[in-house]
């Protein structure tokens, strides 16, 4: 019997009733369990950002550039390129919620170390130690990643996925604005901050891995039949999924772009653009306002979400080029704006991204399809390396036009993905 309170707030996330025709007897309580453990993993997520937050934090501690410059490497391999190994376990576990509870876990524990990293080391040696523990907790990531979509596609009907993600989103960001808040106003060292932050992220996803331990998953074991490697072959057995693959692909400009930005506002004279709290605050400001909406609308065609935030990124990158070009960049709302329309879309694409691949994978091999979709994935944003090279010979400007070009292409390759929801 689903309680009161459970089907107030599954119908307030799912826009459903919790008795309504096609809703599993334990399904609202497990969208409820799905929506809070993720809310609490993106917080903390956000709250140690290696992109913003953990390369401030070394720059403090007088780390070289080129560590620094290692972290969002190690995150994006760490967390991608491992799931081609894991994924093809995954079938012969009969309950395959401990996978990511064991994840989250070894997210705890490395966020732990980050912390205590900071606490004691400087320079180099700072810098090694987080990019050790960063790689323990991209693996840990990875894991989670991996299974998680099966998971969700075995205990959350097709039509509310979505929306527990995206609410999860939404909820989290909440979080990440008032530690971006408090970044900006200094009442508070930021180191210190900084390494409460940390902290309370590593409590995050204990408790994460403590509530998605009590979700009601029905056993079902499998048997192990892949090997790492003949995952591939669902490359050339499945084309929706190469044309998936190019889709998500040609859309990583979303979130590749925004450094380029704060180069082209440090262009324009606008050195205050690229202070830690505004950056995490669009972020997150952005992923309160539209992850929930993106999350409703994937419900009902991933497809037409994917390519509609190709578009977006188009015109906020198109934006920023017409902007600078027109002397306007420097202007204290310009870029920022530009900024905040830009991880709109991001979010957008993180919501339909995932979405769409649970709806279309088969249920017996979401692992799979999963595994050798961010394995390829990952290792086209490893070669972000070459849009840096790009940007350095040729302007931050002609990088941002590529992004913006690769985007309309994921529209027009867009176009030819089956509809794997209602639809519109």
């Amino acid at each position: 019997m689903t309680s009161s309170l459970t089907a107030k707030t599954f119908r307030a996330i799912s826009g459903q009733d919790a008795d309504a025709r096609g809703v599993a007897p334990g399904e609202p309580r497990n969208l409820l369990c799905h929506a809070g453990s993720l809310a609490m993993t993106k917080l903390a997520d956000g709250l140690i950002d290696p992109k913003l937050v953990l390369s401030w934090m070394l720059g403090q501690l007088g780390t070289s550039a080129f560590l620094v410059g290692l972290l969002v490497p190690i995150r994006e391999a760490g967390a991608l390129l491992p799931q081609i190994f894991t994924a093809p376990r995954l079938p012969a576990m009969a309950r395959r919620k401990w996978v990511w509870v064991a994840g989250s876990v070894g997210q705890a524990v490395a966020a732990a170390g980050i912390v205590a990293a900071g606490l004691t080391l400087t320079g180099a040696a700072a810098g090694i130690a987080v990019c050790v523990l960063l790689a323990v907790l991209a693996v840990s990531r990875s894991i989670c990643s991996v299974s998680y979509k099966d998971i969700l596609g075995r205990t959350v009907g097709r039509s509310r996925r979505g929306a527990a993600t995206g609410f999860a989103s939404s909820a989290a960001s909440v979080g990440v604005i008032l530690f971006a808040l408090a970044l900006m106003t200094g009442a508070v060292d930021r180191m210190v901050l900084v390494l409460a932050a940390m902290t309370l992220a590593a409590a995050l996803w204990l408790a994460a891995a403590a509530l998605f331990s009590t979700l009601n998953e029905e056993a079902d074991p499998g048997e192990t039949t892949d090997t790492p490697w003949s995952q591939f072959r669902l490359l050339r057995e499945e084309p929706q999924l190469v044309r998936f693959i190019a889709t998500r692909g040609l859309l990583t400009g979303s979130a590749l772009a925004p450094p380029y930005l704060v180069l082209l506002g440090q262009e324009a004279g606008q050195g205050g653009f690229d202070r830690l709290g505004a950056l995490v605050l669009a972020s997150a400001l952005a992923s309160l306002l539209s992850s929930w909406g993106w999350g409703r609308l994937s419900d009902r065609s991933s497809r037409r979400v994917l390519q509609l935030c190709g578009l977006v990124t188009a015109l906020a990158l198109f934006g920023a080029v017409a902007l600078h070009l027109a002397g306007l960049s420097s202007r204290l709302w310009a870029l920022p704006l530009v900024l905040f329309v830009l991880m709109v879309a991001y979010h957008g694409v993180r919501q339909a991204r995932s979405t769409y691949l649970v709806d279309m994978a088969p249920a017996e091999l979401r692992a799979p399809y999963t595994a050798v979709t961010n394995t390829v994935i990952g290792v086209i944003l490893l070669g972000s390396g070459i849009f840096g090279a790009l940007a350095s010979l040729a302007g931050v400007m002609v990088t941002l036009v590529v992004f913006a070009v690769m985007a309309l292409a994921a529209v027009w390759i867009g176009q030819g993905l089956n509809e794997v929801e209602q639809g519109f």
